[in-house]
């Protein structure tokens, strides 16, 4: 083949290939257009009135800086109401209810306007109408005969409550500030390139295909492929990982990380809500809608539990003074006890400390760059025996290197040279593995009369002399006298002019961290780690020994992959969980099958974010174990806040019935305990910190 027909082929080459690239691009934008109108006429509705309770919400509640005033202002008013009563001993009843109103009503107007409106929405039994109840029947008791005026401390329980519910705000800020930061990706701006000029436009604005100019210093606005410059870039944000890592051109860089040094010029290849940043925030967003075991459990105690103590507390405050005969010498005692028992009753500490506890867990994970799509895979993955691997792509890089080389009668470099120029116009990663080993592209030799033979290898003139680069079966047409390699992979064999020359090995690398992550699961207590492949049977025995896999099987095609994972689930207890590794592309069915499915290597895999409840933005598997100890430690501090609440309601509320339990402390049980509560849930947001768990 003469130069210039090579370069004919080049170019015709290059031409299919542009052409090729151009025609998927308008079919993914095709396709994704079909997929998002389609998605907006299914779930309008719903997001229109998750739109309206969310504004909703954001009204109802109070910035933290402006409940703590509202604290203060209703702290001096109590004061100031204590000391006029104690200057004029001589005020009647109704004048000092009307003293004590203005700080009762200075900090409690909000829980009672919240009262208010969850009885006009048929929402009764809410913690705002317990307390409100509580504390009106505290100023009220005064005006009953023989009950004893409790003006003050109607004020300091609405008091004490505001305070429990300021520390939730604070703690709930915590929780998204640590998010929203985390996830500060998207950028607001992109600098698209037109007709030579650069002009700063919203990233929704650009189209798939435009090209946009990356400054130092700014964020990456859409997915695409670097066309000019190179850079470092800051990907912590997607990753976790703070060592920077370099582009050129040709290198796919995604939305979200930040330009360090160079100028880029990028081609967008994703529109702006198809991009890794935008899916990655809409992830986490929605993350709070699957919940986990105990938020749904929460959640069915609260709406049972709380009516049946409303009605306990009419009981106790009215039954007994009617049992006793003297109900009007009787009711004040029993009315106060009522009033207690419902103060201490309020379940907020519950319904707060736990979604909290797992809404930290989230945000915790995600900033080692592992994004779990909900609470309820965060309790699964708590409960984690089995850990089933794929190998290539989990275990492996899925990418072949040439890792050893047999020449026979020639030198081991010479042997390369010639299997890469034989292999110059091929695209099997075989060939890449060998130019790449090769490292020179074009030397000066020549090639001629490439030829392909299916099932066999390729046959090539290279400087003159016949090249026969491929498999045994290609050496035995041939009649080249093949030597036979144990060694696990890809055996490339090579003949010059019919006589055997060598063999090259070729194999798909462990990854760094593949043994580390193995080693640190059965640190963790998990049970089993099993690795499916479909690969052959000596290629998965080594990588399973070198790793430390305790269970392999090889050879297996997707769908006896899903096969063994139903086996694997049947025989684990119910109690227990098993996990999936996959690369989230090929493996999408079992992926769905496990219990909980984590994705590999998905930082910009569509596939990947879609198929996986759990999704590693890296593709470490050392992170497995990470994720698995903070899910334990989430769920531990969920347990503890359950088991601290219910345990010091319970001795408070028989107290309270008996008597036994002044107001003070059955404040301290609904606000003490909500607050000891928040501030353990807290401790979540701070996992994995600095190797803390």
């Amino acid at each position: 083949m003469s130069k210039l027909e090579e370069e004919e082929k080049k170019a015709l080459a290059n031409a299919e290939t542009e052409q090729f690239e151009a025609d998927r691009l308008v079919k993914e934008k095709e396709h994704r257009e079909n997929i998002a109108a389609r998605n907006a006429e299914a779930k309008a509705p719903d997001d229109e009135e998750d739109a309206e309770g969310e504004e909703d919400e954001d009204e109802d509640e109070m910035p933290p800086k402006q409940k703590f005033i509202q604290i203060c202002i209703s702290t001096g008013l109590l004061i100031a109401a204590y000391l006029i009563n104690r200057a004029l001993p001589d005020l009647k009843m109704w004048q000092r209810l009307l003293i004590y109103l203005v700080p009762y009503l200075a900090g409690g107007f909000d829980v009672l306007r919240e009262a208010g409106e969850g009885i006009a929405h048929g929402e009764v039994f809410n913690e705002s109408f317990l307390m409100s109840l509580a504390t009106v029947g505290a100023l009220l008791i005064g005006f009953v005969p023989g009950g004893k005026a409790m003006f003050p401390e109607a004020v300091f329980v609405m008091l004490f409550f505001q305070v429990g519910e300021l520390f939730e705000g604070i703690a709930e800020g915590n929780s998204r500030k640590a998010i929203s930061q985390l996830l500060d990706i998207r950028p607001d701006t992109a600098n698209l390139v037109c007709d030579g000029e650069v002009k700063v436009v919203s990233p929704q604005e650009v189209q798939v295909g435009d090209i946009l100019l990356v400054k130092p210093g700014e964020k990456v606005p859409m997915d695409g492929v670097v066309i000019e410059g190179s850079s470092s870039l800051d990907t912590v944000a997607l990753t976790g990982e703070s060592l920077p890592r370099d582009v050129t051109v040709g290198d796919q860089i995604l939305s979200g990380c930040v330009n360090q040094n160079g100028m880029l010029r990028m081609r967008v290849e994703k529109e702006f809500g198809a991009s890794t940043a935008s899916k990655i925030l809409d992830l986490v967003e929605h993350a709070g809608s699957r919940k986990s075991r105990s938020e749904k459990f929460i959640s069915r105690f609260a709406a049972v539990y709380t009516p049946i103590v409303v009605l306990a507390a009419v009981v106790l405050a009215f039954l007994p003074p009617v049992l006793s005969g003297d109900f009007v010498g009787h009711f004040a005692t029993w009315l106060l006890r009522g009033l207690t028992f419902l103060i201490v009753s309020c379940p907020c500490a519950l319904v707060v400390s736990v979604p909290l506890a797992f809404f930290g867990g989230i945000g915790a994970a995600s900033r080692i760059g592992v994004l779990i799509k909900g609470s309820g895979y965060m309790d699964a993955l708590s409960r984690t025996d089995t850990v089933v691997f794929d190998k290539t792509g989990t275990l492996t890089k899925g990418v072949f290197e040439v890792t050893s080389i047999h020449p026979e009668a020639i030198e081991a470099k010479e042997l390369l040279h010639l299997a890469a120029h034989v292999e110059r116009y091929s695209t099997h990663p075989i060939a890449v593995s060998l130019r790449a080993a090769f490292g020179k592209e074009d030397d000066g030799c020549s090639v001629d009369d490439v030829e392909e033979i299916a099932g066999r290898g390729i046959r090539a003139k290279v400087n003159g002399r016949t090249v026969c680069v491929g498999n045994q079966k290609m050496m035995e047409d041939i009649g080249a006298d093949w030597k036979i390699c144990d060694e696990p992979g890809t055996i490339i064999h090579v003949a010059i002019d019919g006589k055997y020359a060598g063999h090259i090995h070729i194999n798909d690398v462990e990854k760094p961290d593949a043994r580390q992550a193995i080693a640190a699961l059965k640190a963790a207590g998990i049970h089993k780690t099993v690795m499916l492949t479909g690969d052959r049977e000596k290629v998965a025995q080594r990588v399973a020994e070198d790793l430390g896999v305790d269970e392999y099987h090889a050879e297996l095609l997707p769908a006896d992959k899903v096969s063994k994972v139903e086996e694997l689930l049947h025989n684990e207890p119910e109690k227990h969980a098993l996990v999936f590794v996959g690369d989230g592309i090929n493996d999408a069915p079992v992926l769905a099958r496990a219990d909980v499915g984590i994705a590999m290597g998905a930082l910009g895999s569509d596939a990947a974010i879609e198929a996986a409840d759990v999704v590693l933005m890296d593709d470490k598997p050392s992170k497995i174990e990470k994720a698995i100890r903070i899910s334990r430690h989430t769920i531990r501090i969920a347990k503890q806040n359950i088991v601290l609440a219910l345990v010091i309601k319970v001795a408070i509320l028989l107290l309270a019935a008996a008597g036994l339990a002044p107001m003070w402390l059955a404040v301290f049980g609904d606000t003490g305990v909500l607050i000891l509560c928040v501030l353990n849930s807290a401790r979540t947001l701070y996992t994995g910190r600095k190797g803390k768990q």
